[in-house]
């Protein structure tokens, strides 16, 4: 066994948004079936954490270009708390004041996370879904001037994983197999803009989609009604509330259209909130890869993908963000604070330093 040594980057970074993309992609060794060869894209090694710090900084940047978005300005948008989270971060080190309006569903740690970068939070009844907040946010924009964001309409989001995402991706692969690509959506960002390049690139390469089993939206067939914006009218009549925070809002996003009007998906798999939650501990447990709900329910995705593989199959599965971001959540649920009885034991084990 050779010794573990590490020689840095070879640059300094000038910021720490400069250090957004290029994560790793990871082999499971442990949990994958026996010929076939899983990878998992690494999203929490970006700054924030998440796959969202790639749309917070493509759209931010992409208004500084177009002038839409001024010196000092508030930048205003309705988020599940991920693409708030890499947001507030962008407008930390940027200088612009942020405004986050959030259903009050969503876990507690994330509006923390982004109160601590310096955003204001305001949160929406979760009786009122994701339209609630997005519309929440749409009037604080109108009334006081504000740059929105628009994560669900806005081209930048796509334009940003076809730039960077994508790129890495083939760079990845390059030379190398690569049967799937499994993804869920949020905003449909990641799909659309890897979709784009793996089309012409790796047409060989089939994309997988992913929403939950009791919001399937997309699988339903029903279109989403839109304003003329391209924003949601109403909640979609398939959506429920499900457990894959950041996944599958009560509406089909218009980045996301992209991807369904041009064929992008080959094929669409619903999850189970329950199967993503076991997923997720299992990835932990045996493979030390620690993500959220969103993670392990496109890895449960990814299984099953690969158990119905041919010998030699290659699957490449994204996970957004981190675990830590579902500490309040059902995902950690069972997870307890103080010991537990085979804990007690070990400690009893020997006679010093026990807790009384």
């Amino acid at each position: 066994m050779t010794t573990r040594r590490t020689e840095g980057r070879g640059r300094r970074f000038d910021s720490i948004l400069d250090t957004v993309g290029d994560t790793p992609v990871v082999r499971i060794n442990r949990l994958a079936p026996e010929g076939v060869t899983i990878y998992v894209k690494v999203e929490a090694f970006n700054p924030a954490a998440s796959v969202k710090d790639r749309l917070a900084l493509g759209i931010i940047e992409a208004a500084e270009r177009s002038g839409a978005l001024k010196p000092g300005q508030t930048v205003v948008e309705a988020t599940s708390g991920n693409t708030g989270i890499g947001l507030a971060m962008a407008c930390a080190a940027k200088g612009y004041p942020l405004v986050i309006t959030m259903a009050d569903s969503f876990s507690v740690e994330r509006r923390k996370l982004m109160r601590f970068l310096g955003a204001k939070v305001v949160l929406t009844p979760r009786a009122e879904k994701g339209l609630g907040m997005y519309r929440k946010a749409r009037e604080l924009a109108d009334k006081n001037g504000w740059f929105y964001a628009r994560q669900f309409e806005n081209e930048a989001n796509a334009d940003m994983h076809e730039a960077t995402t994508a790129r890495e991706i083939v760079a990845d692969f390059a030379g190398e197999r690569l049967d799937y690509f499994v993804t869920g959506y949020g905003t449909g960002g990641t799909v659309t803009g890897v979709g784009r390049v793996l089309r012409k690139e790796r047409p060989e390469t089939k994309i997988v989609l992913s929403e939950p089993t009791n919001a399937a939206l997309v699988k339903s067939g029903k279109p989403q009604k839109r304003g003329a914006d391209g924003g949601p009218e109403e909640s979609h009549p398939a959506f429920e509330p499900h457990p894959i925070q950041g996944w599958t809002p009560d509406f089909i996003p218009l980045v996301l259209q992209e991807a369904l009007d041009s064929g992008y998906c080959d094929e669409l798999i619903p999850v189970s909130g329950p199967d993503g939650i076991e997923w997720a501990r299992r990835l932990a447990k045996e493979e030390g890869i620690f993500t959220g709900v969103s993670g392990g329910s496109t890895f449960a995705v990814s299984m099953q993908i690969a158990e119905r593989a041919e010998l030699g199959t290659v699957v490449l599965c994204m996970l957004p963000d981190t675990g830590e971001r579902y500490l309040s959540t059902p995902l950690f649920e069972g997870i307890g604070e103080d010991m537990d009885a085979e804990e007690a034991a070990i400690s009893m084990s020997t006679p010093g330093y026990q807790m009384p």
